[in-house]
């Protein structure tokens, strides 16, 4: 079975190097049946991938410990979902993942656009190809995945395995990696399609319609991952928080933060023809920050309970790096009279300086998370020492730019297209600005003061609320008083008609809850206390007594167990119980805390241990004030990213005639 899913990558690593030259030759010699094969060496190679995949899979669970991957990554104790997930837990199955999907992602393009770009398409294909290759490269010659165990060369065969990682058995882990996976390959095919407008010289946005609907899918799974991802360490790591500027978590966190900048642009050049270069930058960085991504996962440059360790894998990204770099740099500069912008910014104040300015400061957010992320590696390699840039540093940074970002949020829906009066500024802005001030002056009475940020951000988020809500009231209201139908029909209707718009308001809700709960943590607590059975201890207006002390085992782990009595002012809260196991196949430790999730704050408690003298228990309490807020912004965050994806009721289509040359755009007609 491992030979042959060996020779399926090796097979496939031939057809994708076909499929590249294919494209090309049959593309510059004018031959249609190379152009064919070569797509139809991308249906080969996605076979042979599923293929390869597909026996991976089967060792892992039938526990066929002859292979090394299986051996390091399973044991026969392990549940099958966590022997399926084993399939990414480890370097040389998740760069098998990784070639799979964009194998899948390469053969859905090809097919869904075998009739058309036909100038395009060619290069789309050969740019999609020339990535798999690089992947196929890493698994078919430096970290094969169907590599066997030898006794007597180290590794003995016992019919066992090592285990998965015990942090990585948790039920997030099934969906947090593979929703960044998909978000991470996903945009390589923006990027292909973009590379090949470019090519070819594409006059038009052609690229931008293509590809609009595929980049919003992969944004929401980038975003599904990231939050899984703080799901997970939220409640598996035991540290109490969701997101600790750590390398691995940064590198998710960039190419989201350009293809949230490119979601916003790309509407601009829809609609007026501008920041074509913008978009062709945004696009590119994005791809290769997920590139970029992946390989500090896999280097080892970096230190991180995310990463895989030390290994010769960097170079191979570096260079792939370096060359993708140069060869976009160079075709977007000798293409710059291709991207000449259609229209001019008329003024400050309007809405595409909103997106404007919304482009720079997400781009600022980038730069900061990215130097913060590299300086310890660029310190190292200067002076010859590490300097570590703590959680502090990328919070004095990004907690002013994301304010920003909220307050342009608000601002955005209230600004006019092309300018805006002050009249009719000051009749947009009063009443959200008015409910921002009420907020903010009630909180400020209630002891917010004593942390400004977090006034400005709850004021904000009010600011917000109140342009969202008076963008439906006003919509809505004028569908009920035409149609006479009830307002919440006449809000459905609203969105149906124009489902980009309004359904990028409630993405934009979804941030505003996400953002409530972010400035939740400046009022967190937190106390560490050592306490035998039968005693107690206070975390602010909780009592916490340790009513007992469990233990036990099972096939997979050894665990031990608290039985805490919660209470607030003398009312039973019911108990909760805190675990530390320990995995009897790695020997490793671990916490499984619990949580009292409530809207206004957790209750969060994680067995740390036991005392030197094995009488009293380790805990650690926190409070968490509107975490919950968090995921409950997540959910409407993807709410509106669906609806985003419906087809509008009402199509907006934007007249062009040809002046001079430059093509100029009038105002929006109805269809």
């Amino acid at each position: 079975m491992e030979n042959i899913g060996a020779l399926a990558i090796l097979l496939a690593f031939c057809f994708a190097i076909y499929a590249v030259i294919g494209s090309v030759v049959g593309k510059l010699r004018k031959k249609p049946f190379l152009v064919v094969s070569a797509e139809r060496s991308v249906y080969s190679t996605w076979i042979l991938l599923t293929i390869a995949s597909g026996i991976l899979i089967y060792s892992l669970l039938t526990g066929d410990f002859r292979m090394g991957y299986v051996a390091a990554h399973t044991d026969a104790s392990m549940s099958k979902i966590y022997k399926f997930t084993a399939w990414w837990g480890g370097q040389e199955g998740s760069l098998l993942l990784w070639a799979w999907l964009l194998a899948t992602y390469s053969a859905i393009v090809v097919f869904m656009n075998r009739r058309k770009f036909r100038d395009m398409m060619p290069w789309v294909t050969s740019v999609l190809m020339a990535t798999e290759t690089f992947f196929l490269i890493l698994i078919a010659f430096v970290f094969s995945p169907f590599q066997i165990l030898i006794a007597g060369r180290g590794n003995i065969v016992e019919g066992m395995g090592k285990g998965l990682n015990p942090l990585l058995q948790y039920w997030t882990m099934v969906i947090h990696p593979p929703m960044l996976y998909l978000g991470y390959v996903g945009f390589t095919v923006p990027f292909a399609f973009a590379m090949g407008s470019l090519i070819t010289k594409q006059p038009g946005d052609s690229w931008i319609h293509t590809t609009r609907r595929w980049t919003i899918v992969t944004w929401l799974f980038q975003s599904t991952g990231i939050l899984l991802g703080q799901g997970w360490a939220y409640a598996v790591l035991g540290w109490g928080g969701y997101w600790a500027w750590d390398p691995v978590e940064n590198a998710s966190l960039l190419p989201w933060i350009t293809a949230t900048a490119f979601l916003h642009s790309v509407m601009m050049q829809e609609k007026k023809g501008m920041m074509k270069v913008w978009n062709m930058v945004l696009i590119s960085a994005t791809f290769f920050l997920c590139i970029f991504g992946t390989f500090l996962t896999r280097s080892g440059v970096v230190s991180s309970v995310h990463a895989f360790a030390q290994s010769p894998i960097g170079t191979y990204f570096v260079v792939f790096l370096a060359i993708g770099i140069a060869a976009t740099i160079y075709l977007i500069l000798d293409r710059l009279s291709y991207l000449k912008s259609e229209a001019n910014l008329e003024s400050v104040v309007s809405r595409e300086s909103s997106f404007m300015f919304n482009n720079l400061i997400l781009l600022a957010s980038c730069f900061a998370v990215l130097w913060g992320t590299l300086f310890p590696v660029i310190s190292e390699a200067v002076t010859g020492e590490k300097i570590s840039v703590d959680a502090p540093f990328f919070n004095r940074i990004n907690v002013p730019i994301g304010l920003g970002l909220l307050f342009l949020t608000g601002v955005g829906p209230l600004i006019a297209w092309r300018r805006s009066s002050i009249e009719s500024l000051r009749r947009a802005f009063f009443w959200p600005s008015i409910a921002a001030l009420v907020v903010m002056v009630g909180l400020a009475i209630a002891g917010v003061y004593e942390h400004p940020f977090a006034l400005v951000s709850f004021g904000l988020c009010m600011f917000v609320t109140a342009t969202i809500f008076s963008e439906f009231w006003k919509g809505a209201s004028a569908i009920k008083a035409k149609s006479g139908i009830g307002l919440i029909p006449a809000t459905i209707e609203l969105t149906h008609r124009n489902t980009r718009r309004y359904g990028g308001y409630v993405v934009h809700m979804g941030i505003v809850f996400m953002f409530i709960g972010y400035t939740g943590a400046a009022f967190n607590q937190n106390v560490t206390k050592e306490v035998a059975p039968g005693g107690s201890f206070q975390l602010g207006h909780y009592t916490l007594r340790i009513a007992d002390m469990l233990k036990g085992e099972n096939d997979n782990y050894v665990w031990q167990k608290l039985v805490v009595e919660a209470s607030e002012g003398g009312k039973s809260l019911g108990t909760m119980e805190p675990e530390r196991r320990l995995y009897k196949s790695s020997q490793q430790p671990t916490s499984e805390v619990s949580i009292r999730r409530r809207l206004n704050e957790d209750l969060y408690l994680n067995f740390a241990g036991i005392s030197n003298d094995n009488q009293r228990a380790v805990i650690q309490a926190y409070t968490f004030p509107l975490v919950t807020w968090i995921w409950i912004g997540f959910w409407v965050l993807a709410m509106g990213t669906l609806v985003c994806l419906i087809p509008s009721k009402v199509r907006l289509s934007y007249a062009r005639t040809q002046v001079i040359g430059v093509t100029q755009k009038h105002a929006p007609v109805e269809k």
